[in-house]
């Protein structure tokens, strides 16, 4: 399973991608951010789904970008890969489906082209057809998502600073790694900010994060105990339980 989550604010863009592999009781490490840049061009591709799917995708819609196809807004963009996405079904979902694998492939993808306003984030289906994240709703997440969802669903808003939505971006991971086996260190950070036309890429291991996952820990459990509890009802007679 994977776990890729990305941010619009109006700041701009965070994504964040776990590397676990897993493969019945193997795990391996694998990046699942793929990052174009040049002038005025500047986006990032996420990925669940089968890994062959994947990385066929990519390398066509690399091949045209190193082909020098230009595209002058991100919607063209995902177009493009959209298409990508449905030429790879064309080859591969018959033989796919014959060997017992169902055509899986959603994507995230984020930037700025020449020609766009501000960035933009993007959720692309199986299908290839796609919707834009919006301020309603500034984050979308692929893989195992239950996990974390609900923590975004609370904090997080549009008018976050891009280091407020990455540290919410982080808690909603560590809540996935928590929960699930398959989702975990070291995990890869691409940031974005508005009109800038570069992203920077990080990655972080559970040493350089421990102290946040210790610390939100220690202030959850704090809360906790903070919360009132006159309000804890005896069902029997109606007090309060001591």
């Amino acid at each position: 399973m994977t776990y890729c989550l990305g941010i619009k604010t109006k700041e701009g863009l965070v994504a964040i991608a776990d590397t676990r592999i897993t493969s019945g009781t193997n795990k391996s490490t694998k990046k699942k951010i793929y990052v174009q840049q040049r002038h005025k061009h500047s986006l990032f591709i996420m990925t669940s789904g089968l890994r062959s799917v994947r990385d066929k995708a990519v390398v066509y819609f690399e091949e045209l970008f190193n082909g020098g196809t230009n595209y002058n807004k991100m919607y063209k963009a995902v177009n493009a890969f959209g298409e990508q996405i449905k030429r790879v079904a064309a080859e591969d979902e018959l033989a796919l489906e014959k060997a017992g694998f169902k055509f899986n492939l959603n994507t995230i993808i984020g930037g700025q082209l020449e020609d766009d306003e501000e960035h933009k984030l993007f959720l692309i289906y199986s299908q290839g057809n796609w919707v834009e994240v919006n301020d309603d709703s500034p984050f979308v997440i692929i893989g195992n998502s239950g996990f974390g969802k609900t923590l975004l669903n609370r904090v997080l808003d549009s008018d976050f600073t891009i280091k407020q939505a990455l540290k919410a971006g982080f808690l909603s991971f560590d809540s996935t790694r928590l929960s699930s086996n398959d989702v975990g260190f070291p995990i890869d950070v691409v940031l974005y900010e508005k009109d800038a036309y570069h992203m920077s890429e990080n990655r972080y291991t559970a040493s350089d994060m421990k102290e946040m996952s210790q610390l939100w820990d220690t202030k959850l459990k704090e809360v906790l105990n903070e919360l009132p509890e006159d309000w804890m009802k005896d069902s029997n007679n109606n007090t309060p339980i001591k």
